[in-house]
């Protein structure tokens, strides 16, 4: 019989919430190629992913997520099992949170019971497996065994069933009969108590049955009970002793009863046995699958099993070629390093390289790139052996045109997403670092890039004498800058550069690791200079980050906080010139802006607000000038997956902000756009609003403004109803039309604060620098 968790109980639980949905304005791009756990219910197979769920209908083959969007904790997960009695599903995360799916995932509750206790140190508290007997789950931890009750979801008593009572890791339990087995490592054995014992938690109720270190244990059907030692001999457990069955190549990942068969799982193979252990079949890796196997379950005449780069397989037995790769659409990796965007594309790289710019351990990875709604991998096999892929830049001219860095092999160009050239000291205008002591060192450590207003790509690369390199896709033309005048010693002087900003007057400016903000100009003559001393207000030398806002000013995030430029005209002349840090008001008393904060990225808007990027306190959204805190998105207010924000992308066309994570990749539908050059292409959406549109809360968007506008909307005889300028009635200031960069939102009421009657509005666009002019008809019905 199904048994169905009340929520209304639920409520009344502490140490319990029901976590927020967030789909209304999130969207999340997790990869589901690395599966750490499946489990099979409800008639799905229940795929986790690092840190996030998809089941797959095993009638309808549909895939469905669950994220941190839905409500996860974004944490990295361990284990998942599926209850078919009580309907849910149980998520455990390494760091011991709990989290529980119920009502076909509708809600998700968090439980930090475990992740919460005190007394066990954080590293002993992951989720090793579940076992449900009765009402109850038993837990299985790296510091003993809790017990969990599905009739009540709240916790029971933990054993600890170490020597003397002490903690030790248990892989997993299986309950046979009377008896409830425990396999445990740190020489702990086997153990086994009287599952319906009252006193459980007394060590000395759990007998051992063998010594060593276990790493598994499975009962059938008709009560056999079978384990596998770390040694890789597998036995079938006669009351309290051990017959030895077979030994296998490899350790066991995962061992489970699936219809009263037994599956047993190592890196490489996929063993199926049924209830008296006989081997029905074997499944190796697949050739044209290189990759590593996690735990396996099966319906029908297929085994699904779990693997570290394609998703879920679906292999039939007896025909090892019947295979299906299954997972949902996403990026190679759940570690993006840097994201770069142009209308509806985004690009994702997956590193990298230290804080310290120290390239190794040398990573092979490929990169991501989600056109509209459909993401395409390229695998590292395909980049031309480059290794450390970092910053991307797209040719402003001609979309398909993409230059992504290599730290470590130079710079790749990409066509229509495939990498057709590597760029290095051999055939480009690149340099290696050279060695003091080392004539055969090579390294080609291109970081920091971005393209000009004339389609001109600049980058940068560290170790080296010409850090600065121009490239020119349309005539081929290569040049590089020497910095030695500034940077004397090229290979000790300059790990590194993180970020490469051209203003409008053609200067570029540098963030660096040793050497600050660093600006070059080249028009008439050479221009080179830093700032990075206490004396300049710099707060360290390591500028993380440089963003060029609407104002010709120059936001600088630093690893200690955050810096700004105002003065960029007296910068090369100006021996005094000094960044500014940004003070507010916090409930009266001055502070300053991110202090002590490491600033990761800085992105500027339409409005010329600032998207600022950290490392360990999320994503701020301030108003141009600092003051104001619009947004402060953290991993407790938000489905960020973390607080280590490492790259943040907008895409101009759409509103959405792109934030990249440590351990994943989310978006946030900003509304906010770019402006246009003129108002031909201005538009309204929705027109008409019908009476199902919520026009006060979703408002109605009024796209592809110019920067100096003046709006009045009237209606069909005149009267003014709602009026706004740019650059005064900002967005999020309260206003009833208000304009955020190329975007105005109208939320329908007038200017007696009323939401406004069925009828035909004009609204009138002015632009107040060109005096272009356009009237467009809006439609509201009621």
């Amino acid at each position: 019989m199904n048994k169905r968790v009340s929520l209304l109980f639920i409520l009344f639980i502490p140490l319990i919430s029901i976590a927020q949905d967030y789909s209304a304005l999130w969207d999340g791009y997790f990869s589901y190629l690395n599966v750490k756990d499946v489990s099979k219910g409800n008639g799905k197979i229940y795929v986790a992913a690092e840190n996030a769920i998809f089941t797959y209908d095993l009638e309808t083959s549909e895939l469905e997520t669950l994220t941190t969007i839905n409500g996860l904790s974004g944490e990295e997960i361990s284990k998942i099992y599926y209850s078919e009695a009580y309907e849910l599903l149980i998520i455990g995360y390494v760091n011991g949170l709990i989290e529980i799916a119920l009502d076909n995932n509708e809600n998700i509750l968090t439980v930090v019971d475990i992740l919460d206790k005190p007394t066990i140190p954080p590293t002993d508290k992951k989720i090793n497996h579940f076992e449900e007997y009765n009402e109850f789950v038993y837990i299985s931890t790296d510091y003993g065994i809790s017990v969990y009750d599905l009739s009540r979801l709240e916790f029971g008593d933990t054993y600890f069933i170490g020597s003397g009572g002490s903690q030790i890791i248990v892989r997993q339990t299986a309950v046979s009969g009377d008896y409830i087995y425990a396999a445990c490592i740190n020489s702990g054995g086997l153990k086994r108590a009287l599952v319906n014992s009252t006193n459980l938690i007394d060590f000395q109720e759990w007998e051992i049955i063998s010594g060593g270190n276990v790493a598994a244990v499975e009962s059938t059907d008709e009560g056999d009970v079978y384990t596998v030692k770390v040694n890789r001999k597998v036995y079938r457990v006669v009351d309290t002793n051990l017959e030895f069955l077979v030994q296998i190549p490899d350790q066991t990942i995962d061992f489970r009863n699936v219809n009263n068969n037994l599956f047993l799982t190592t890196k490489n193979e996929s063993y199926f046995f049924n209830g008296e252990f006989e081997q029905i079949d074997l499944i190796p890796i697949p050739v044209e699958y290189p990759t590593k196997f996690s735990a396996t379950t099966m319906d029908g005449d297929y085994m699904y099993i779990g693997t570290e780069d394609f998703g879920l397989l679906k292999i039939a037995y007896f025909n090892h070629n019947d295979i299906t790769e299954i997972h949902p659409d996403g990026p190679l990796l759940n570690s993006p390093f840097a994201i770069q965007t142009i209308p509806n594309n985004l690009w994702v790289t997956f590193g990298d390289y230290s804080l310290t710019y120290n390239s190794y351990p040398e990573k092979e990875r490929g990169f991501s790139h989600l056109n509209n709604e459909t993401w395409i991998n390229i695998p590292y096999d395909s980049v031309l052996g480059a290794r450390n892929l970092n910053k991307i830049s797209v040719n402003p001219f001609n979309n398909q045109q993409v230059f992504i860095s290599s730290f470590e092999d130079g710079l790749i160009e990409v066509n229509n997403d495939s990498p057709t050239i590597l760029y290095d000291e051999s055939n480009s205008g690149l340099h290696s670092a050279i060695h003091p002591t080392n004539p055969n060192f090579r390294s080609v450590r291109v970081s920091a890039s971005t393209f000009d207003s004339s389609g001109v790509l600049w980058t940068m690369t560290g170790r080296v004498a010409e850090p600065l390199t121009s490239y020119d896709p349309n005539s081929g033309q290569w040049d590089s800058f020497d910095f030695t005048d500034l940077i004397p010693d090229a290979f000790d002087g300059e790990w590194g550069y993180s970020d490469i900003e051209v203003d409008n007057n053609g200067t570029k400016w540098i963030g660096a690791y040793n050497n600050g903000l660093i600006g070059f100009n080249n028009n008439n003559g050479i221009q080179l200079k830093s700032i990075n001393t206490e004396e300049q207000n710099m707060p360290t030398t390591f500028v993380s980050s440089v963003a060029i806002d609407k104002r010709n000013q120059i936001w600088i995030g630093t690893i200690s906080g955050l810096r700004v430029l105002y003065n960029t005209s007296a910068f090369f002349t100006d021996s005094a010139i000094e960044a500014q840090q940004i003070i507010i008001l916090d409930d009266g008393v001055p502070k300053e802006l991110l202090f002590q904060t490491y600033v990761s990225d800085i992105e500027v808007d339409g409005s010329n607000n600032k998207w600022i990027g950290t490392i360990g306190a999320g994503l701020f959204y301030f108003s141009s000038d600092g003051q104001q805190t619009i947004y402060h998105f953290t991993k407790d207010n938000s489905p960020l997956p973390t607080n280590n924000v490492v790259d943040v992308a907008l895409d101009d066309a759409t509103g959405v902000v792109y934030i990249a994570t440590d351990k994943g990749l989310v978006s946030y539908n900003a509304g906010g756009s770019q402006t246009e050059v003129t108002l031909e292409n201005a538009f309204i959406f929705p027109n008409p609003v019908r009476p199902s549109y919520d026009i006060n809360n979703k408002k109605v968007k009024i796209r592809g403004i110019t920067d100096s506008m003046n709006i009045k909307i009237t209606d069909i005889e005149g009267n003014l109803v709602a009026e706004a300028q740019s650059n005064t009635n900002l967005r999020y200031q309260g206003y009833n039309l208000e304009i955020d960069g190329g975007t105005a939102y109208w939320n329908g009421k007038n200017l007696g604060n009323n939401t406004v009657a069925s009828g035909v509005y004009m609204v009138m666009l002015n632009d107040l620098e060109t005096f272009e002019t356009k009237v467009i008809k809006l439609m509201v019905v009621r």
